[in-house]
């Protein structure tokens, strides 16, 4: 099973030689962009006839389907993918549906294209195939000639010249003529297409915009749930652990002033008692301050505290960490923490033998990745350790890739937004 979570990887680039026969597949299919375009618009003024629903809803999927296979398609020329900006209604409901619909400007922009495609995206692909096909023509055009019989291919060009097998090659330099344009002009035709089709099917800023603000939105909800849980966790742990320890503790060494006159023995023990009590008390606090913010992460940096988690595991841990300097706190605290939710997911589940962390920093961005030879299956489920780590990242817009077939390996990708000017040199930033 492989798990995919937030941002994809780019798309694949066309091969040199796919493109002329994709550019034609999208001629073809941008005429039958004539057939949804001419639907819609007869659909929407049939709606005050109450007939334009039913069409609407049989037709806007389908023409947003129709989109989606040419954002696809055309992400192999642009090289990233285009999104798709649709609004989702705010409530259920045909009605809500067909209102949010027909308020979207995704959908009016959709039906542009379809005419624009059908007219500017056809000539452009049609055009960037007919340079290739002619290429391929004027090549075996001798060939043509020789299978040919007599009489077909005679006297061209006014009867100035008669065909036959050895004045047909007077062509081929045509062949290279146009492999030449289309070497140089057909896949720019393909991009210039597909960067146009970009401009209408891909959000508009103001569209972005508002994407943007929303999934801030729900990463700050997210966030101050997380804390709010979090705070819970500590005081549960207080009020349960140290807390009744301390109180204990406090309780055994007033018993044990009351009987040190009378039975010193029984107050021996209790003092003993309340020694040990302490003690566990104390271990319990140091537990809790570790998992708040470990004390290693601030005296080494995360390279010598993530060498430190790798030491705590049954296994064994290679890592490799090519940071240049210490990147800010709150990034270094984030990071820790999801490298060491993933070991623990490694260490409970998986069955490993062995485990590898990579940490380096490339693009503005601190790479992680955490892999181990177990036995796969891993899986983002609400409530799990992955999902944890896919939230703590998106704080930080950060993003979580896992891929676990279920034979294995796993392999958890973890991105985190991380300027070079951020970074800083410590002393001990690089001690391990």
């Amino acid at each position: 099973m492989t798990t995919v979570a937030t941002t994809p990887a780019p798309p694949m680039r066309y091969p040199k030689l796919a493109q002329p026969w994709i550019a034609l597949f999208l001629a073809v299919l941008a005429e039958l962009g004539i057939a949804f375009f001419v639907l819609n618009v007869v659909a929407v003024p049939l709606i005050a006839v109450w007939v334009g629903i039913p069409m609407l809803l049989a037709f806007v999927p389908a023409t947003r389907w129709f989109a989606n296979c040419h954002r696809t398609m055309l992400a192999g020329f642009t090289g990233e993918r285009i999104p798709r900006p649709y609004k989702k209604p705010p409530m259920p409901g045909i009605l809500m549906w067909l209102r949010t619909t027909l308020t979207d400007p995704a959908t009016w922009r959709d039906i542009i294209w379809l005419i624009v495609n059908a007219t500017i995206g056809f000539t452009l692909c049609i055009l960037s195939a007919v340079l290739f096909l002619a290429t391929l023509f004027y090549a075996v055009y001798p060939l043509l000639v020789g299978v040919t019989p007599e009489g077909v291919f005679t006297e061209p060009f006014g009867g100035l010249l008669t065909v036959n097998f050895w004045t047909s090659f007077l062509v081929t330099p045509f062949a290279l003529i146009a492999f030449m344009i289309w070497m140089a002009a057909g896949e720019r035709l393909l991009k210039a297409n597909a960067f146009m089709a970009r401009s209408l099917l891909g959000p508009t800023e103001s569209a972005k915009l508002a994407l943007r603000v929303r999934e801030l939105a729900e990463s700050r909800a997210e966030t101050v749930d997380t804390q709010a849980a979090e705070l819970r966790r500590i005081e549960r742990d207080l009020h349960d652990g140290a807390q009744a320890r301390l109180a204990a503790l406090s309780m055994n060494l007033g018993m044990a002033e009351e009987m040190v006159n009378r039975d010193p023995e029984q107050a021996a023990a209790l003092l003993t008692e309340a020694r040990q009590s302490a003690s566990t008390a104390l271990s319990e606090l140091r537990d809790l301050v570790r998992g708040i913010h470990p004390p290693v992460l601030a005296d080494r940096g995360l390279e010598g505290a993530v060498k430190a988690l790798a030491l705590s595991c049954p296994f064994k841990v290679d890592v490799t960490f090519d940071v240049p300097g210490r990147p800010p706190a709150p990034v270094e605290s984030a990071a820790y923490f999801a490298v060491a939710e993933a070991l623990a997911n490694a260490v409970k589940y998986s069955a490993a033998t062995n485990a590898w962390i990579q940490i380096t920093h490339e693009d503005e961005k601190l790479h992680i990745l955490v892999g181990d030879d177990g036995i796969g299956g891993a899986v983002i489920k609400p409530g799990g350790g992955l999902y944890g780590i896919e939230r703590r990242l998106a704080a930080f817009d950060g993003t979580l890739t896992v891929v676990s077939p279920t034979a294995g390996p796993t392999t958890v990708i973890m991105e985190l937004p991380c300027e070079s000017s951020s970074l800083k040199t410590t002393p001990s930033s690089g001690t391990a």
